[in-house]
């Protein structure tokens, strides 16, 4: 349904001001007509009642004993039609009737209806009952032609005469007045109504519709602020999958790294300082030191040997060592360690290297000084290694926690494609870096290699 998801589309103000103006001038109409129909029979019932009052005060004095009379006597009705043809009462009245309890008309102005009888309607049963009646409409009873004739609204009364020590009703009159005036004060009426009804509506409405659109603003801002949120929430999920994927992966590598580094090792042990310490055990049983007929010379000269095999072998015993061993760095700055390893590896391989250092000075966590020195110290050994150490350069910046070290030579570089994934040097320091959450790159070509890490290290104490 298109109307409906129209209409759901719309904001919530939107929604109350189409729905609640569409109500609001229903229930105005409505209670318009309510409010209308009681102020115009409050009239016409106050209008009526004024008349009747004047009437009765009138009339009342020259009825007979209506409980006892039949028709009115001639005395009587003389008395009547000389008081109702004369005078401001003749002006006003169009019709008079004297009515009793059956429906026969004691007496009228008009003589042909005198005597007659006609059936009692619920006005003639109501002013029986004690009550005063006046409609203001166009006559529309039997006995009412000639009024009828006229074909305009007149007042029509009817008005009990009560007896006086009882005060029952023992008969009715009824009149028709011509009400001059009374029209335009229904329409004065009804105007002031409808136009009060319209202006409470109106401001009932408006304090209501302003109220509802601080309401819809607050509820749109909040749904927007939380839209935010739940799409901020759902990135920063979506990279939490994806930084435990890159993290899962990393330490799958980082354990077979491990295992070759191990192996490494191993292979280092064997094929260098156990060599030697075994050539030296070998030479220890040789029987120019057993036999006692050896010369001293000679057994000098054998001993000399052993102790060159075990010299070699501590040697690279040591270098091994220095490999692994880390100096003390947790309390050292970016710039002690960037200085710590360029000093270490031009005493080593007697070469230069161009160091520039911008530190601001923030502390950083230890993983990643280890991870500045390591990355510092394999990418020099690979740039002496593999590129003769020409022009070898390092470039460190630090700033507001962020880290950016590059270190670069000028030699024939190499064919990244050749880099296997069980290569301890470029993999292992790209593992390292990923663990940490930073970004390792690799350029490399005929005019030299250049090798970057950069990331945003984590707080101390993480």
């Amino acid at each position: 349904m298109n109307w409906l998801r129209r209409w759901n589309a719309r904001s919530l103000a939107s929604q109350f001001f189409i729905a609640g103006g569409l109500i609001s001038i229903a229930a105005m109409f409505l209670v318009g007509i309510l409010v209308t129909h009681l102020i115009e029979e409050a009239v016409i019932h106050n209008s009526g009642a004024a008349t009747a009052l004047y009437v009765d005060s009138v009339v009342a004095p020259l009825l007979p004993d209506m409980q006892k009379a039949s028709l009115l006597d001639e005395g009587s009705a003389q008395a009547l039609d000389e008081t109702l043809g004369q005078g401001a009462l003749g002006r006003r009245l169009v019709s008079f009737k004297l009515w009793r309890s059956d429906g026969t008309i004691l007496y009228s102005n008009e003589k042909e209806l005198v005597g007659r009888t006609f059936a009692v309607n619920d006005k003639l049963r109501s002013a029986f009952a004690g009550s005063l009646v006046a409609r203001y409409e166009i006559a529309s009873d039997p006995e009412s032609s000639e009024e009828r004739a006229l074909g305009k609204p007149l007042m029509e009364i009817y008005n009990p005469v009560l007896q006086p020590w009882s005060g029952q009703a023992v008969a009715v009159i009824e009149f028709y007045e011509t009400a001059e005036g009374l029209s335009d004060s229904l329409a004065h009426a009804r105007l002031r109504s409808w136009a009060a009804v319209a202006a409470l509506t109106a401001i009932f409405f408006l304090i209501l519709s302003v109220l509802v659109f601080r309401v819809s603003r607050t509820i749109e801002a909040q749904r927007r602020d939380l839209k935010e949120r739940v799409n901020e929430l759902s990135a920063l999920l979506s990279e939490n999958r994806g930084l435990q994927r890159r993290l899962q992966r990393a330490s799958q590598r980082a354990a077979a790294l491990n295992e070759t580094y191990l192996r490494s090792i191993g292979a280092d042990l064997h094929d260098g300082p156990a060599q030697h310490i075994a050539y030296a055990s070998l030479r220890l049983d040789s029987d120019l030191l057993i036999n006692a007929s050896t010369q001293p010379e000679t057994r000098e000269k054998e001993l000399a040997w052993i102790r060159s095999s075990l010299a070699e072998a501590m040697t690279e015993i040591r270098n091994i060592c220095s490999g692994l061993v880390l100096p003390q760095i947790e309390k050292s700055s970016i710039t002690e360690i960037v200085t710590r390893v360029v000093e270490a590896h031009q005493h080593k391989t007697e070469t230069r290297v161009e160091t520039v250092i911008d530190d601001d000075g923030p502390e950083l966590a230890p993983a990643v000084k280890i991870c500045i020195y390591r990355f510092v110290q394999e990418a020099l050994n690979n740039a002496y290694r593999h590129g003769g150490g020409i022009q070898q350069a390092v470039r460190a910046v630090s700033h507001n926690g962020h880290v950016h070290v590059e270190v670069s030579d000028r030699g024939d570089g190499f064919d990244l494609s050749e880099v296997g994934p069980t290569s301890l040097g470029l993999v292992g320091l790209r593992e390292r870096i990923d663990s940490l959450g930073g970004s390792f790159d690799v350029k490399t070509g005929e005019g030299g290699t250049t090798v970057t890490m950069t990331f945003e290290p984590m707080e101390v104490g993480d």
